[in-house]
């Protein structure tokens, strides 16, 4: 169900992983790999619920916790980056209507930023693999604030540098922890899911929950009429 915003929309902040770039079950892989050799593992729900939208640094503090690995969080780390580059080199997918809805808001005028919990030059990579780092005016990563998702200082860092207020903003996020942040921030959200679809209080805290990116153009359009 979509929810009802009366102030026009001046500026959209885009996740990345999950919402503008098929990285997440790459994460999961990532993860399991890394558990693998210490004879554990965990579901895909469980990596959704409790990973997904969080910073490469929360995740391995979490796991190597939680699993009682043998390793410091600097060598899971560099273990986990080390492989991912591997999969990033084979190119990483955008996710569907990804392209299609930057060209729309860039033709239409609209701020755009990326607030990521992910670190520059790894997403700087995804990004310009197919072409469309330039479409953003903004960009924050996790390094610049001191609490990641759920918290919402990323997405407060965004209006910042947008110069634009939360309210005159919506977010457009994958994960749980994103939606949290967004809505910790006053800032309208819209939810397109990934891996697993929101609980239903996080889906309360969203204005819509849409299928698709392109989506949000129909959504975009409503809303200017």
């Amino acid at each position: 169900m979509e929810k009802t915003a009366n102030r026009p929309v001046q500026a959209v902040i885009f996740d990345l992983d999950g919402l503008l770039i098929n990285t997440e079950t790459i994460s999961y892989a990532l993860y399991q790999d890394l558990l693998r050799p210490y004879g554990h593992t965990f579901s895909v729900e469980d990596y959704a619920q409790n990973y997904s939208g969080k910073s490469e640094l929360h995740n391995m503090q979490a796991i190597i916790a939680r699993f009682g690995l043998p390793i410091s969080v600097a060598q899971g780390t560099a273990l986990v980056s080390a492989q991912e580059k591997m999969y990033f080199a084979r190119g990483v997918p955008l996710k569907t209507g990804a392209k299609e809805l930057l060209v729309y808001l860039k033709q239409k005028g609209y701020l755009i930023a990326l607030a990521s919990s992910s670190v520059r030059a790894r997403a700087l990579e995804a990004l310009s693999q197919h072409g469309i780092a330039s479409y953003f005016d903004a960009m924050v990563f996790g390094a610049e604030v001191a609490r990641g998702k759920p918290h919402p200082d990323i997405f407060c860092k965004a209006c910042d540098k947008l110069h634009a207020a939360p309210e005159d903003c919506l977010v457009l996020e994958d994960s749980e922890a994103g939606i949290q942040s967004a809505f910790s921030a006053h800032i309208p959200v819209i939810c397109i899911p990934d891996m697993r679809q929101p609980g239903t209080a996080f889906q309360d805290m969203a204005q819509a929950v849409l299928p698709i990116l392109t989506d949000v153009i129909d959504y975009l359009e409503r809303r200017c009429c």
